[in-house]
């Protein structure tokens, strides 16, 4: 029997079949699995499907974790834990700290295994990955959640890889800002589509790392005080500057713009016309949420879903804000969800939109794949972020449609159209998160008290940091 079975929202058949796939992407080394690869579909084309993300592995170990499976997650801890830029092989080596985007076990000359990392050298576009290493501290600070181990934290490699990782974040930046300033192309969204500058997805990420981080070192680490003071000024950011609601919208709309100084009613010099109707008219009856990126004159307000409910498992949503969140998807469930999933942008780039900011990409045209694609993965941040919320029938009435579908249509990795019906056009199939996140979301969902362990509880002395941060963007840099 498969240990998922537990779950009503899953037959014995579908859990078994999508089991069968979890272990099927297993990766070894020196016989012991250090992770999971991207995708197990047997296709000549597969590139580097074949290798195992760090951010993919996040949804493997969330279904591991939460049925007891600890070893993986252990092994791919301190598998990455022990790989170091310098190795890449590039011109420019990359900074220390930074992790990979995945890793490959290959053997050498001489036929001995050894890992392969990517940390942008062999990437589409050449774009290292920002966001590899938080996942990392969120799956480490996971697994001794679920497993009570706090050793492997303490331990010496991995203790050196939190501290590289804390310190690289935390390093001084070309501007002013509390939040992190990173390339298109970074993150899950690895093409162009316009999220440069500073995209919600990576700034709360950023939040969710530097939270795991804290928890991992001892109390009194020289690191645990910045870390704690960054926080407070990120989620004020965050907070303030990213939210949108109806509210919102209609002072932003009446901005005065050209100011001058620090204490100002719009510091980013938004323009009104930076508010397109389509936002005016999804926001008109009830609900919220938070904008998709934020620069000088710059207001993204497309919907990044990722980013959004991880915003409310990890904390930094507010409880008024991750009921508007639940109250918005609801409202908008038509566009927002499906029986396979959830769209990972909304709505699409289009016509000049799409021609300008994603150059013209073939795989992200409208409606599929980054550009507003349905993707299946999503099913455990919205498991985690509707516990939290006390909305969890709503997940699982979507996590129950959503499995027999993708079982038939052997897991794919995203789905295309508006409303999420057709298979991807260029998706793998056998896809490692997909089966890994109706997994995980079906265990969340089967009994809401039940630990998660990656969720975050509220933190009253960062609240009251939060609350006590300087509100004007200058100041809150630490």
């Amino acid at each position: 029997m498969s240990p998922w079975s537990v779950s009503r929202l899953l037959d014995e058949e579908c859990s078994q079949q999508a089991e069968a796939v979890l272990r099927r992407a297993s990766m070894y080394l020196e016989g012991r699995v250090v992770g999971t690869v991207a995708a197990c579909e047997a296709s000549p084309d597969v590139q580097n499907y074949r290798e195992c993300f760090v951010r993919d592995f996040a949804v493997s170990a969330a279904a591991y974790l939460e049925v007891g499976e600890t070893e993986v997650v252990r092994n791919f801890i301190e598998t990455v834990a022990s790989l170091h830029p310098d190795q890449a092989g590039s011109t420019i080596p990359p900074a220390d700290g930074l992790m990979p985007a995945s890793f490959t076990v290959e053997r050498d000359d001489n036929g001995r295994e050894c890992v392969i990392a990517d940390y942008g050298q062999r990437a589409i576009g050449r774009v290292a990955p920002v966001d590899s290493a938080l996942w990392w501290l969120l799956i480490l600070r996971a697994y001794q959640n679920a497993s009570g181990d706090t050793g492997l934290a303490r331990s010496g490699e991995v203790r050196a890889a939190i501290e590289r990782v804390l310190e690289y974040y935390l390093r001084p930046q070309f501007e002013m800002l509390p939040s992190l300033l990173v390339p298109d192309g970074s993150s899950m969204i690895d093409r162009r589509m316009g999220v440069h500058g500073h995209p919600l997805d990576i700034q709360v990420l950023f939040w969710a790392g530097m939270r795991a981080g804290l928890e991992l070192l001892p109390e009194d680490h020289e690191l645990a005080g910045p870390v704690f003071r960054r926080l407070a000024a990120l989620g004020r950011h965050l907070r303030e500057d990213y939210w949108l609601d109806r509210k919102r919208v209609e002072v932003i709309r009446r901005f005065p713009v050209e100011e001058f100084g620090t204490l100002l009613a719009n510091p980013w010099n938004l323009h009104p016309d930076a508010i397109p109707v389509w936002t005016m008219a999804w926001l008109a009856e009830r609900g919220g949420y938070y904008a998709g990126n934020l620069a000088p004159a710059r207001l993204d307000v497309h919907f990044f879903t990722l980013g959004n409910l991880l915003a409310v498992s990890t904390g930094l949503a507010t409880p008024e804000h991750a009921e508007a969140l639940f109250d918005l998807i609801e409202h908008h469930r038509r566009d927002l969800l499906s029986d396979t999933g959830m769209k990972l942008t909304y709505p699409a780039l289009e016509g000049r939109d799409w021609y300008l900011l994603t150059g013209s990409d073939q795989k992200n045209v409208p409606w599929s794949y980054h550009n507003a694609g349905t993707w299946p993965m999503l099913l455990w941040p919205l498991a985690s972020a509707a516990r939290v919320v006390g909305r969890s029938e709503l997940a699982a009435e979507v996590v129950a449609q959503a499995a027999p579908r993708l079982a038939f249509d052997d897991w794919p990795e995203y789905y295309d159209g508006p409303y999420g019906g057709l298979i991807g056009r260029r998706s793998r199939l056998e896809q490692t998160w997909t089966v890994a996140a109706v997994l995980a979301a079906a265990v969340l969902l089967e009994d809401p008290e039940a630990p998660d362990p990656f969720a975050f509880a509220r933190d009253e002395a960062l609240e009251e940091a939060i609350a006590a941060a300087k509100p004007d963007a200058v100041d809150r840099v630490d």
